[in-house]
């Protein structure tokens, strides 16, 4: 029940109204028995700053930052963890107790939560694409001691920026989806992380269309885990094409349910949530 005492939460970005973040988001906070509720707000670029600012004087109590502000909310943060700081992307804030604001990035947990379990250390990977959710999706890679992280884009510019980031940390592999190379690395991959929007629902890309095209795929061979960061639809053609193939497929809800698991323990100081709460409520929704 909601009263006048309600705090709430909010999403920011541009657009919001597809996000599935209220429906488990609430569930979550219903389970743990707060008086908290979840909202989206869409914010422009120009409104940021202002937004932001009016949130700290009213009973917000947290936010998650979506595109395209991952990157601008840095400038906004009075503190910034470690986490964040590498990836370059926050989508998590809270207030301090100077009423300032604090960011994290959740969405390496999300992403690795799937492969936790898996026997994947000093094994080879495969990166599609050189956007902001690849960043999470190399650091998460390093975190899970992988071997060998290769990562294949059409951006020169943006492939080149990425392998110049990790540098510090490993020495990543970038190719052209051109590149004959290609082939060979993905038959011999162990796991295979989509992070382009290609296959996405109502996306400005064809229905039924694989990254780089169905011939880029060819190789594919039974042994390795494809992993699609894109949760709608599920499956996805790529991983439709996959399982066909005999591959263990894991899709993006389970990285959406994890890291916003972990933005809930971010917020209230610990607390945890099952993931079953969140990934029913979601799956009772789609």
């Amino acid at each position: 029940m909601i009263s006048s005492n309600t705090s709430f939460i909010a999403l920011i970005g541009n657009p919001v109204s597809h996000s599935l973040s209220p429906i488990m988001q609430n569930a979550a906070l219903q389970y743990l028995g707060l008086d908290l509720i979840y909202i989206a707000i869409p914010c422009k670029d120009e409104d940021l700053e202002s937004v932001l600012h009016s949130l700290k004087k009213i009973n917000c109590k947290g936010l998650n930052i979506t595109i395209p502000h991952k990157e601008k909310v840095f400038d906004l943060c009075s503190d910034i963890s470690p986490i964040a700081n590498k990836v370059k992307a926050i989508n998590t804030m809270k207030l301090n107790s100077k009423k300032e604001w604090s960011g994290t990035n959740t969405d390496v947990e999300g992403f690795i939560y799937p492969l936790k379990k898996l026997n994947i250390a000093k094994k080879k990977s495969i990166v599609l694409g050189s956007g902001g959710a690849a960043r999470s999706v190399i650091q998460g890679l390093i975190n899970l001691n992988l071997s060998t992280i290769s990562v294949i884009s059409r951006n020169k510019s943006s492939l080149d920026e990425l392998t110049k980031n990790f540098d510090n940390q490993i020495q990543l592999q970038g190719f052209l989806d051109n590149d004959n190379q290609a082939q060979n690395l993905i038959q011999e991959a162990d796991l295979i992380v989509n992070t382009t929007p290609v296959g996405m629902k109502e996306s400005k890309y064809e229905k039924n269309v694989f990254p780089y095209g169905e011939a880029f795929w060819r190789s594919l061979n039974s042994q390795t885990i494809v992993y699609d960061l894109i949760y709608n639809p599920s499956p996805t053609p790529l991983l439709k094409f996959s399982a066909k193939k005999g591959c263990m497929t894991i899709d993006g809800l389970k990285m959406l349910v994890a890291q916003g698991m972990k933005s809930i323990s971010f917020w209230t100081n610990g607390l945890e949530v099952p993931f079953e709460i969140m990934n029913n409520a979601l799956k009772k929704y789609l």
